[in-house]
């Protein structure tokens, strides 16, 4: 008898919130993290002495509230803010400080557009209309529509039913939207191109998607439906109270244990073998890593289905991701607004230059002109940082994995430079406040998080990659066609991003089979 039910492979937010769940459930849980510290995406770190940030992600905005209930996170210190945080998109003129809901911003936005300010609240109540139906087919484990599996075909009946209950109109506009581009989205809202990119750039970060890409609205109304008002504390906040709760329900949660080899005999999982040779026994294997590191270098190859590994071989995963930390002597002031602190803050002001940035990627280089997405943590938690100092997190959209020049030291550096030279322009004089800067590439990101490709989602959040077809038809509801290994990771349903989602579905499917 295998001394555990389950072995999940990640320490990460979904590993430890599966592990959380399925030790709640009464299982033995054991779960094994190749670093010396939990998290993975949302772990905090000290990049400097002294300095500290919450994460390589930074929005908390789309945690499951469900799994948040089930495993009592509130009892492990976890705050959830009342709102979401503003997102300021600076400008000579002083910039946009664009509010999620509508009446709060329309103040900010009387100062551009009446027409406008009118129009985002319309906006924010169609996206309140259709982000529920959107939630319903996210929060539940993807539809099966083949005849194998009746309930599957009953839940995808479920989620037509549910848009039908929108009313004619909000739904044939829900139908009609979701293919397009995005730039075309927010132009038939809005007139001024801050407000357009400010609404447009959240979507598109870490994906291979520019705002004139077909189907990125799609990813516009899966980051809305999921949207909530967000962590206090950021992501690290949110890995520990998970760490706390799944090890309160029992998990054993060892770091430095890296797996080497899922162990699989007769087209079954036995359980793995660590870096250091010892081997460890379960019924399950559940991997939250990248699906294909877990299933092309940790399943050895003679055991690998032909189904399976064709499913991996396609799914696509350039990341396009870099992250730039630095520490400051001081806040960061932004022209115009020199008396505000900003904790959340984006660079790329029009739908065109954001769609530039992405060309670059196309073509192995990074932009030029990159999206920058900046939280700047110490606004709201100064203990990141010496007293008066601060911490800029950056994350470089759009870098490629796949360099053209390669990614070097010199590289590297003239990355690092882009982003200072970038915030020059918007907070001046910030060049002479920086005490440290780290730059992670996409490699970077792989190396140290074990992201394939670099890639921040697992794997690219496109149409063709939803659903029922995450990561693959053989493995798109979890388990996976060897027996006891199962996928529970941002690779799986519904997909990327500091959800918990993967990891409540896959732990609800597991329950199932028990």
């Amino acid at each position: 008898m295998s001394k555990y039910d389950a072995i999940v492979i990640g320490a990460g937010h979904n590993g430890l919130a599966l592990s959380g769940l399925l030790g709640g459930a009464g299982w033995k849980v054991l779960t094994l993290e190749r670093r010396d510290l939990v998290g993975g995406t949302a772990a905090g770190e000290e990049f400097h002495p002294g300095y500290r940030t919450t994460g390589l992600l930074h929005d908390t905005t789309c945690v499951w509230p469900e799994v948040v209930k089930a495993l009592s996170l509130a009892r492990y210190g976890l705050k959830m803010r009342a709102i979401p945080a503003p997102l300021y998109v600076p400008g000579e003129d002083g910039g946009l400080l664009l509010h999620h809901d509508g009446a709060k911003a329309r103040e900010e936005l009387r100062k551009i557009s009446q027409k406008d300010a009118d129009a985002y609240i319309a906006f924010r109540q169609f996206l309140g209309k259709v982000a529920p139906v959107m939630r319903r087919v996210l929060a539940q484990p993807p539809p099966d529509p083949t005849a194998k599996r009746k309930a599957g075909l009953l839940k995808l009946a479920g989620a037509g039913f549910s848009m039908r209950k929108l009313g004619p109109e909000a739904m044939m506009e829900l139908l009609r939207v979701a293919p397009m581009a995005l730039g075309d989205f927010v132009g038939q809202w809005f007139d001024d191109e801050r407000l357009r990119a400010a609404v447009a750039g959240p979507a598109i970060g870490g994906t291979w998607l520019g705002p004139w890409s077909p189907g990125s609205t799609a990813a516009f109304l899966l980051r809305e439906a999921m949207g909530g008002p967000g962590v206090v504390g950021g992501p690290q906040a949110l890995a520990k109270a998970l760490h706390d709760a799944a090890v309160d329900r029992g998990v054993e949660v060892r770091t430095g244990a890296e797996v080497a080899r899922i162990r699989v005999a007769d087209g079954a999982s036995q359980g793995v073998t660590l870096a250091d040779g010892t081997e460890i026994d379960a019924r399950w294997v559940v991997a939250t890593c990248n699906p294909r590191h877990a299933l092309f270098d940790l399943v050895p190859p003679r055991h690998m289905p032909v189904e399976l590994a064709d499913d991996l071989r396609i799914f696509r995963m350039r990341g396009t991701t870099a992250k730039v930390n630095l520490a400051l002597d001081a806040p960061l002031r932004f022209r115009g607004r020199e008396d505000d602190a900003f904790s959340n803050i984006q660079i790329g002001d029009e739908i065109d230059g954001l769609e530039r940035a992405f060309d670059a990627v196309k073509y192995g280089e990074f932009s030029q002109a990159p999206l920058l997405e900046i939280n700047v943590p110490t606004v709201d938690d100064p203990s990141l940082a010496p007293e008066g100092h601060h911490v800029a997190s950056v994350l470089f959209h759009f870098a490629p994995y796949d360099l053209r020049a390669g990614w070097t030291d010199e590289t590297r550096d003239a990355l690092g430079d882009k982003v200072v030279e970038t915030l020059e322009v918007h907070a001046p004089g910030v060049r002479e406040q920086i005490v440290a800067r780290e730059v992670l590439t996409p490699v970077d990101l792989e190396t140290r998080y074990g992201l394939t490709e670099g890639h921040v989602h697992h794997g690219e959040m496109a149409l063709d990659q939803l659903l029922f077809l995450r990561p693959g038809p053989s493995c798109a509801w979890y388990t996976t066609p060897i027996e006891g290994l199962a996928l529970g990771g941002s690779g799986s349903h519904p997909g990327g991003g500091l959800t918990c989602g993967p990891a409540s579905l896959c732990a609800e499917e597991l329950l199932r089979k028990k």
